[in-house]
């Protein structure tokens, strides 16, 4: 270690010594202020002087005053604790998140992975951090949003940003057509919407970011479905289709088939095929209101900040499993 940085490190713990001492220019004072021995602060102005190479202060009468090498370091003493100051307030700012709520919509097909991982590697670096979670339709979460009863959105299609919102994307994944594991389709490499034309159609009801989407694919293909059931989750339209009750559409499942075939299990059981459609996607990302610089709750903010930057590399290995 140079000697000038040997120097530092030996004036370091002193700082905070010299600087009260040029405030107070009384040794008894500045100890009682510090909440040390006097005795303390004196080795301490032995030592720094000792360090520096001169003497810092000089006794006048019962007090003492600052040499001219002193009233020269005062300033950047001072400075350098403001500095350290600041960046410790900014740190204890950020563990505030440990007191901090954050309220977050979003669409029931991101509860049994994406989000838990997202909430997962924000909670390793914030373990108090506490969240409330409302799940729903995507018009129904960025209703939420929009009303202030969240903070953020996690939906597909991404909400595209407009005057008070602003959305980032996070991945893209295909979308494939389930069918039951007898259907013809089952054994096939991909398939058509024209493939399914006679097929009853299991659906997400009105509202749903997967509604939109297949309502586009189908307008794409020139016809409407006839849908046989519409239900709230995929966890429903899976089963439904496992049943042989319908086809439908959906982001992979990552496990297909989705149940092992046997006369126990009543014959249930889905594939997954690949669609030849340019629309066969969807974009998933986050929403958030904008607000007024300074206004955005911390925790907030570094969640959103952690999502929007790291959430496509965190999300990427999941992404690639479920749409194998």
């Amino acid at each position: 270690m140079e000697q000038d940085q040997k120097q530092l490190v030996q004036l370091l713990p002193l700082l905070p010594v010299l600087a009260e001492l040029g405030r107070t220019e009384h040794v008894t004072e500045t100890a009682e202020l510090l909440g040390v021995p006097q005795s303390t602060v004196s080795r301490a102005l032995a030592r720094a002087s000792a360090v520096v190479g001169t003497e810092l202060l000089v006794r006048d009468g019962r007090g003492v005053r600052l040499t001219p090498a002193a009233r020269t370091l005062l300033p950047y003493i001072e400075q350098a604790l403001t500095a350290f100051q600041a960046g410790l307030d900014l740190v204890r700012d950020e563990s505030d998140v440990v007191r901090g709520r954050i309220s977050l919509s979003f669409q029931h097909t991101f509860g049994e992975a994406a989000l838990p991982l997202l909430i997962s590697a924000f909670r390793t670096r914030h373990p108090g951090a506490a969240f409330t979670l409302s799940q729903g339709a995507r018009n129904a979460c960025l209703d939420e949003l929009a009303s202030g009863e969240s903070d953020l959105a996690l939906t597909a299609p991404v909400a595209p940003p407009g005057r008070n919102l602003s959305s980032a994307t996070l991945y893209r994944e295909p979308l494939r057509l389930v069918v039951h594991h007898s259907h013809p389709l089952a054994a096939q490499p991909s398939a058509r919407l024209a493939d399914i034309r006679a097929d009853p159609f299991v659906a997400l009801g009105p509202g749903y970011g997967m509604r939109s989407l297949t309502d586009a694919l189908f307008r794409e293909a020139g016809y409407r479905p006839r849908i046989a059931f519409e239900s709230q989750d995929s966890h429903t339209v899976r089963g439904l289709v496992s049943a042989g009750l319908g086809v439908s559409i959906l982001p992979p499942g990552g496990d297909a088939p989705g149940r092992t075939v046997s006369p126990e299990t009543g014959n249930l059981g889905w594939v997954e095929v690949p669609l030849d459609s340019a629309l066969a996607f969807r974009e998933v990302g986050l929403s958030w209101r904008r607000r007024k610089p300074g206004s955005e709750p911390v925790p907030v903010r570094l969640f959103r900040d952690l999502v929007v930057t790291e959430g496509p590399g965190l999300l990427a290995g999941l992404v690639r499993q479920r749409s194998r």
